[in-house]
């Protein structure tokens, strides 16, 4: 399977290093059945935990998940990706999550409670040293977790006019505007206390956010308007179709393409739940195991889903029934302390 330029298409997988990851792996996706194939791994900064690819798809950006912080660019035109340039500090601690937005890499920090704006030159590096850094405030009832604010994810609407944090210490989602290479917010939305958002996915028609939860085992669904930039919640959902046995800590969430399906991952649990959208609801359909042990993360890519399991060490990829929604298991590929895994 090809890109649609010739180019076969690949996987980029992130991993923890310092619990014996390789860095960042290089798989092939196979021309048919989704299998992914490894073909190299870099280790060029520690703990790439999080991934995404530029625009143009020939530059990947990975955050360094480290009490420093900081955030590198890889160039990926070639068979294995080339570090251009040093990692650049992002002033803040424990960076989750990265995104490209508006000529900026964003990385949401875990452990300082913020998020910061990396300019990124026009051949897709980064500039020397962050434009601004966001600090969000407040905390929440749960007395380990929410002491302080935990920026988790940050991403771009749908529109591209928006910048959306969602910091689950302070159970609220952000939406934010950069002006003049600094994030500022512009609306600040107050989700169940307690509730520990962690991601959030948007409907492909835009109108729709889905609001991941890892405190509360929930998904909360989100009205969005991308012209005011707001946020609306209006319904809750459970992931699980009982109480947990144990731990049960959701970690990813995605969309189908066609806006017909949300999957989710629950860590503990170990299990992919599968929703059906239902105008302002989400019905879980069934949850299926991940195929490992703690997952870390999921995408879709070409009517397959693909979980990072972190502590079983592999990427596990479901065929996904298109009458249904639900994930068929197919097949892993070995990856230890597997954090993440993108397409381009």
């Amino acid at each position: 399977m090809t890109d649609g330029g010739g180019r076969r298409r690949r996987a980029f997988i992130g991993s923890f290093t310092a619990a014996g990851g390789p860095g960042i792996v290089t798989a092939a996706v196979a021309a048919s059945g989704g299998a992914l194939i490894a073909l190299n791994s870099v280790d060029g900064v520690p703990d790439p935990s999080y991934l995404a690819l530029a625009p143009g798809g020939d530059i990947l950006y990975a955050v360094s998940e480290t009490a420093q912080g900081a955030v590198a660019a890889y160039r990926v035109s070639g068979p294995r990706p080339e570090q251009a340039g040093p990692p650049v500090p992002v002033d803040g601690q424990g960076p989750t999550h990265l995104s490209v937005f508006a000529g900026h890499v964003l990385t949401a920090n875990y452990g300082s409670g913020s998020v910061t704006a990396v300019p990124v030159r026009a051949d897709g590096t980064l500039a020397p040293a962050p434009s601004g850094v966001l600090k969000h405030t407040g905390s929440g009832p749960h007395t380990r977790r929410q002491q302080g604010p935990h920026a988790h994810q940050v991403q771009p609407d749908p529109s591209g006019r928006w910048a959306v944090s969602v910091d689950l210490g302070t159970d609220s989602v952000r939406v934010c505007a950069l002006r003049e290479g600094a994030l500022e917010v512009h609306r600040e939305i107050a989700l169940r206390p307690g509730s520990g958002p962690r991601h959030l996915a948007f409907h492909p028609g835009g109108g729709y956010a889905y609001v991941l939860n890892e405190l509360t085992p929930t998904v909360t669904v989100c009205r969005w308007d991308a012209e005011d930039g707001s946020l609306k919640p209006l319904a809750e959902a459970q992931v699980l179709p009982g109480a947990p046995v144990g731990d049960a800590y959701p970690s990813g969430i995605v969309a189908a393409p066609d806006g017909r399906f949300v999957w989710t991952a629950t860590r503990g649990e170990d299990v992919l739940s599968t929703f059906a959208v239902e105008g302002t609801e989400l019905r879980l359909i069934g949850t299926v195991p991940c195929g490992g042990h703690w997952p870390r993360a999921l995408a879709e890519s070409e009517g397959f889903l693909y979980v990072a399991n972190e502590r079983s060490g592999d990427v596990a990829w479901y065929a996904v029934d298109g009458a249904t929604g639900l994930p068929r298991y197919e097949g892993s590929l070995r990856v230890p302390a597997a954090s993440c895994v993108i397409f381009g």
